[in-house]
Parts: C-alpha cells; sequence; structure tokens
C-alpha cells in the first residue's frame, strides 16, 4: 500500500509520517489485545510471566494485621505480600492503567476471601449457603479521574466471578460512597490517616438494605495502614445499625396499631380490662416455657452477617491482594 492511500487525517499527517503514525496507532491496539510486558517483571509479550504469577498466588492467603491497628478494623486476609512483582503488578493496574491485570490480580482477591470465610463463624455455621456481598473499599473522585478506572472495583468484580465458577454465589456491592474530599494518602502515617479518612465515607441510600442480604466482606487492592479498611467497616456498620433501628421502630408502630384497633372494636372497658389481664397472663407463661426450653437446649445467638439474622450485615471480614511484609506476622509478644 503506498503512502498516497491513506486518508487525510489518519495519525502522521501524509507520507513518510503517515507510516510512522499508522505504526504507533497499531502497536497501541496491539498493546490493548497483547500487553507490551509483563506487570512484575517487564518481561515482554505476557499479562504476567509464571514467576510472576506464582509470587501472586503461590502461597496461601494468610491472615494481616497492621501495627498499630487501628479501631474497629475486622480480620483482613492478604494474598500476597506487598513486596517486588507483587507490588509491581498492583501499581501497573492501578497507576498505569495496565487493566489485564485485573484477570490474575482478582483471582489472588477471590484467594483471600476463601481464607477469610473459612474462619468467619457466621458463614461457616451456614455451610456456605450465605450469599457472599463483596463491597470494594472506593478511590477517590480525583484519583478515579486520573486514572480513568476504579482499581478496587474492578479487581472485585473479577473475583467475585471467580468465586461463583467455583461454586460459591457472590456478586459485587459497591454501596460505600466518599461523602467529603480527603487529601492524598501517600506521605501519611497510620494516625494521620485514620484522622484523614474519620467519617470520610458512607453507604449509599437504600444500600443498607443490599448489605442484610448476606455475608459482607470488605475488599481493597492493597491494605497497608488499614485505615481505609477500618472506616469503611464503620461506615457499613453505622448504616446496617440504623436500617436495624428503623425497621424495629417501623415493627413496634404496627404493632401499636394493630392493638389500637383491637381494643377499639372491643364493646366495653371491662371487656378490655380483661382481654389485656388475659394477654399478659399467656405471655407470662409462655415466657417461663421458652425460658425452660432455653435453659434446656442452650440459648440461640444472631451470627453476624447473615440475613435474617440479628447482626445482619455486620462485617464480617475483609481480604485485599496484598500487604505490607511485617503485617503479616501477627503472632507478635
Amino acid at each position: 500500500m503506498s503512502t498516497a492511500s491513506y486518508p487525510q487525517g489518519w495519525p502522521g499527517g501524509s507520507g513518510i509520517g503517515t507510516v510512522v503514525g499508522m505504526r504507533g496507532w497499531w502497536q497501541d491496539l496491539t498493546d490493548l489485545v497483547l500487553p507490551a510486558e509483563c506487570g512484575g517483571c517487564g518481561r515482554p509479550r505476557t499479562v504476567l510471566c509464571p514467576e510472576c504469577r506464582a509470587a501472586l498466588n503461590g502461597a496461601a492467603p494468610s491472615r494481616v494485621r497492621p501495627v498499630p491497628e487501628p479501631p474497629g478494623l475486622p480480620v483482613v486476609h492478604a494474598a500476597a505480600r506487598y513486596a517486588d512483582e507483587v507490588r509491581a503488578a498492583l501499581l501497573a493496574h492501578k497507576e498505569r492503567g495496565a487493566l489485564a491485570l485485573a484477570a490474575p490480580l482478582g483471582t489472588a482477591l477471590a484467594g483471600a476471601v476463601r481464607a477469610g470465610l473459612r474462619e468467619a463463624p457466621g458463614h461457616a455455621a451456614a455451610g456456605g449457603e450465605v450469599p457472599v456481598l463483596l463491597v470494594p473499599v472506593p478511590s477517590a473522585r480525583g484519583a478515579v479521574r486520573a486514572r480513568g478506572h476504579d482499581p478496587a472495583r474492578r479487581i472485585a468484580l473479577v473475583a467475585a466471578g471467580e468465586l461463583r465458577r467455583t461454586g460459591t454465589a457472590a456478586r459485587v456491592l459497591a454501596v460505600l460512597r466518599q461523602r467529603r474530599a480527603v487529601a492524598d494518602q501517600s506521605g501519611l502515617n497510620s494516625r494521620q490517616r485514620l484522622d484523614n479518612l474519620a467519617g470520610a465515607l458512607a453507604v449509599a441510600p437504600g444500600g443498607d438494605r443490599l448489605l442484610r442480604g448476606g455475608s459482607v466482606v470488605l475488599v481493597d487492592d492493597l491494605m497497608t495502614t488499614g485505615a481505609s479498611l477500618a472506616e469503611a467497616a464503620r461506615a457499613v456498620r453505622t448504616a446496617t445499625a440504623a436500617a436495624e433501628e428503623e425497621t424495629g421502630a417501623y415493627e413496634r408502630r404496627a404493632q401499636e396499631a394493630v392493638a389500637y384497633r383491637h381494643f377499639s372494636e372491643l364493646d366495653s372497658y371491662a371487656e378490655a380490662t380483661t382481654a389485656v389481664y388475659t394477654a399478659a397472663a399467656r405471655e407470662g407463661t409462655e415466657e417461663r416455657m421458652a425460658g425452660s426450653a432455653e435453659e434446656g437446649t442452650g440459648r440461640m445467638h444472631s451470627v453476624p452477617g447473615m440475613a435474617g439474622a440479628g447482626g445482619a450485615g455486620d462485617v464480617m471480614c475483609a481480604a485485599v491482594v496484598a500487604a505490607p511484609p511485617d503485617s503479616f506476622e501477627i503472632n507478635r509478644n
């Protein structure tokens, strides 16, 4: 094909410049399908080479705990240590738009979610039948605009698909929102990060009802000080507690309305008085019977994170792709 045959307006102008421009355009398109280099080590023409994939998924996910541990931080599991190839891959996905890395990173996150669920009493007691709700920690709006995507949400979607593929009912609930601007976290210590994020997140309207439908797992690509996960946990707990209080108030009002209609239909005050004493006696008998049964069989406690239980919507655990190496050393004196 001669250079004269290229249409006007194609990259590079005309002549030799057009050919060069076409080559650059084709290279950009090729990189979208076949990445230029491994996200971990830079090996050409692979998303993630076998060695870097082993660094990401080779070890079993572990419980991690930052020091100092922020108040309200749920139990966190991480798939890998944030160092070397894993660090490079996470940065390539988050900051350089290497979107193809979402697949291996999401698979690693799914492993950390499974590890957390195995140790979560509520989910284990239900035999894994309760749906898993992955709630990603949102990035700042400005960061999402600059990067062109939300890394945690993208990885969470892949993780949910991987969990479903292996038989776990899972879906992503991106219900957390930033209610105010926060400063850039880089360069801040753990105390400063806590202050920076305090009260910054909230559950979107209506999200509290969705959170009551399964076992909640907060997810992110990286945990450093744990401040982001602790703030996300606070926002979820606040929203679900308010929803439960509202539900209880509604039920009390409904019961009062039924009682009012019942007594207003009675023919006389004497009938109403008799009905009250009869009901009270019956309730007392039922309470004594129930108490005896509980003493014989043991009391049933609500299971956090299970739909329909008293603690429905409680944050059960959290999972991340990576965490600092020293946070894996949880058995400290």
